[in-house]
């Protein structure tokens, strides 16, 4: 059909040649060539003469699109016509924007004859902020909650979001979580003050057109779907649908999958077996599942074109004890497990660089091809990986989604120049906050000497020229090489302030990156992280900029410069931006929290677990606003959350992620293991004992021990 796919099994043939007529819904496990099936079924259809634009490509998440969209882009036998490829949410967005006016006045917007305002992730936080900021100061909402605001506040977004896509009003909140959890008279204060803030926050949204997430979804279900003339706009057009992790989906797309099977004349949904990795944001498998009867065929996957024996034999034989099971793999697991115990943190992080070493330098596997991973990547812990890596030759790249802006330190440099050249805020920078961006800024320059630049030439009208240095071993100590970069990085700010400022930050923070710090033997050259984070930035400020210039008819006290980075200093949580999840650096170790690397879809060679004896493998983050399991379709109303239930979601949630990591792995798993874990404390997390239980079982089986693995 095309060189560009691989050689089909003759299941993925017989999915892909199936009749144009027929529905079939495709099941298997990670690896088994799902994905590949679809895109071979997608380019199949365009090859049979189906119009481009009557298919339909649904996905969780718009990252897992990329496979098709890459295979279309290289078909040679596609031409013309635009393939819809969609989430909920995006889908939402279209549908509520095209029948916006025959909708508006029935959903209670304040300006229905106007246009609505659709929201980001970031904007939504501002927003939030701005209605219910002077509702929590006076009222002393949350005064029990010892988290940052920002945290906080994308609680009660979450809790807005879980709503509308199970299907309940926003107003039942409050009462699900304090049936459910309790907690005594302070718990039930915090989910009615939760419950206050969304209401505010609605009301604040339909008195001015703006619509999160949560509201498109309410308008796309309840409203815009009861319109004869949308059902059939949607029935018309598409003809053909592919829908790839719908186990990934939640109950509000499944829905809609329904409505729109009968209408189809043909579609395939894909699901992956023990998946749903995406439960903290509304992912719903049993859901999924309902959709299996609505289709003609089912057809499954059996093997993997991944894993290598000894690692699917890992899989099972840590998945086993789990479930209290015995494990049925005949395989020896231990050749793919590479283990070595270390007493402190920083020599597992050694050992883990020096296996890296080995594998590049000695067995050849591409940099790509490894995977470094960990339950939560703190910045303590990707410092020192990727300054053990560029010890040893090596560069790396991390990908933290779900994270605020201001921690990234290429974001905070930005942020802190902008101060520093622009005085007419009045908000110039402390010289710590200078003297941190003038190492990332300037290469080679470290804390110490940056200290000393800032102590001397720093001062109220701003920065001076190197030559304010007299003292000669200072200069000297310093470097005229860095001074002389310093010199460049101050003349341009100098030149900027003192002209007339550019009323658009975005574009201000691009002229920054490409002028200057893009350029060799400054801080952000060749940085592929820095690099992207910085277009980050630049596409958060440029979103801001464009969704404010309408508010100013409801409030004249905007400056959109002042207010923006005030907004990231609170804890921006960052917009999903699709170069994060789909742009790879050739020769670069991939490091990120092990659900990333999970939603990312991908497979490698090798993977290193980081901090095996930690609690973060299968506990659930705390998040005293909310709960993903109790608001889910799936909780019976009236049940109580109790320890047990807790019990049996870490081991549920531990066995779907060492099966999921096992799957997207060719070769062999290194444990990365200290008696004393990051923190300097012991701990002893339910994947070091399913560890420990799974070695014990396989000792006892007459397997040869490896030398290389911690003792059970």
């Amino acid at each position: 059909m095309t060189s560009a796919l691989p050689q089909l099994s003759p299941a993925q043939r017989a999915v892909v040649d199936a009749p144009l007529q027929r529905k079939l819904w495709l099941e298997g496990i990670a690896g088994s060539g799902k994905t590949s099936s679809g895109i071979a079924r997608m380019l199949h259809l365009l090859q049979q003469g189906v119009p481009a634009e009557s298919i339909l490509l649904f996905v969780p998440q718009r990252s897992l699109a990329q496979p098709y969209r890459e295979a279309l882009r290289d078909y040679p036998g596609y031409s013309g016509g635009q393939l819809a490829v969609h989430t909920l949410g995006s889908l939402s967005k279209d549908m509520v924007e095209t029948f916006w006016f025959l909708i508006a006045e029935r959903a209670g917007f304040a300006h229905p004859q106007d246009l609505p305002n659709f929201l980001s992730l970031e904007m939504v936080q501002y927003f939030m902020t701005r209605a219910i900021e002077k509702l929590v100061a006076q009222r002393d909402y949350f005064k029990s909650v010892r988290i940052d605001r920002a945290r906080l506040y994308s609680q009660i977004v979450d809790n807005m979001n879980k709503a509308a896509m199970v299907g309940f009003p926003i107003s039942e909140i409050g009462t699900r979580l304090q049936t459910a959890l309790g907690g005594g008279v302070e718990q039930a204060h915090i989910y009615a003050d939760a419950q206050a803030c969304a209401m505010a926050f609605r009301q604040y949204c339909l008195r001015r057109n703006l619509l999160d997430f949560s509201l498109c979804v309410d308008l796309f279900a309840q409203q815009v779907l009861a319109l004869p003339v949308a059902r059939n706009t949607l029935r018309g057009r598409f003809q053909h649908l592919i829908a790839d992790n719908v186990e990934e989906d939640n109950p509000a797309a499944h829905r809609f999958l329904m409505s729109l099977l009968p209408n189809c004349k043909s579609a395939l949904l894909i699901c992956d077996h023990d998946a749903g990795f995406r439960s903290f944001l509304g992912a719903d498998p049993e859901s999924a599942a309902r959709l299996r009867q609505a289709c003609d065929n089912q057809v499954a996957l059996d093997g993997s074109f991944v894993m290598s024996e000894p690692i699917a034999a890992l899989g099972v034989h840590l998945s086993a004890p789990l479930l209290g099971e015995a494990a049925a793999a005949e395989t020896d697991f231990r050749p793919a497990l590479i283990a070595e115990a270390h007493r402190y943190h920083p020599q597992m992080i050694d050992w883990v660089a020096d296996e890296i070493g080995k594998l590049v330098f000695e067995k050849g596997i591409k940099p790509q091809e490894i995977a470094v991973l960990a339950p939560f990547m703190s910045d303590s812990l990707r410092f020192s990986l990727f300054e053990s890596l560029r010890r040893r030759g090596l560069s790396a790249r991390s990908h933290r989604p779900s994270r605020a802006l201001r921690d990234e330190p290429a974001a905070r440099t930005l942020l802190t120049l902008a101060r520093l050249a622009h005085p007419g805020w009045g908000a110039a920078p402390v010289q710590f906050d200078l003297a941190f961006a003038l190492t990332q800024t300037i290469a080679g320059l470290d804390l110490v000497r940056a200290k000393l630049l800032c102590d001397v030439l720093y001062r109220d009208d701003g920065l001076h020229p190197f030559s304010g240095i007299t003292n000669a071993s200072m200069q000297d100590r310093i470097t005229f090489d860095i001074g002389k970069r310093y010199d460049q990085l101050r003349d341009w700010i100098m030149t900027y302030s003192q002209g007339e400022p550019i009323a658009a930050l975005d574009i201000f923070f691009r002229r920054l990156y490409s002028e200057v710090l893009a350029r060799r033997g400054f801080g952000f050259h060749a940085d592929v992280n820095a690099g992207n984070i910085s277009r980050n930035l630049v596409d958060s400020a440029r979103g801001f900029r464009w969704s404010l210039d309408f508010l100013r008819r409801f409030d004249d006290d905007i400056d959109l410069a002042r207010d923006y980075v005030q907004m990231v200093e609170r804890g921006l949580i960052a917009n999903f931006y699709l170069r994060d999840w789909i742009e790879e650096a050739e020769d670069s170790i991939y490091i990120a929290p092990a659900y990333t690397f999970l939603l990312s879809n991908r497979a490698v060679d090798a993977q290193f677990w980081l901090n095996i004896s930690s609690e973060g493998w299968s506990s659930r983050l705390f998040q005293p606003l909310t709960h993903p399991h109790v608001l889910s379709q799936g909780w019976q109303s009236g049940a109580v959350w109790s320890e047990a239930d807790e019990q049996e979601l870490e081991r549920q949630t531990l066995r779907r992620l060492v099966l999921a990591l096992t799957r997207r792995c060719r070769q062999a798993v290194y444990l990365g293991y200290s008696e004393l874990g990051e923190s300097g404390y012991e701990s002893r997390g339910l994947l070091l004992e399913t560890l420990y239980t799974a070695l014990r079982r396989s000792h006892a089986e007459g397997a040869t021990p490896s030398p290389q693995t911690p003792p059970p």
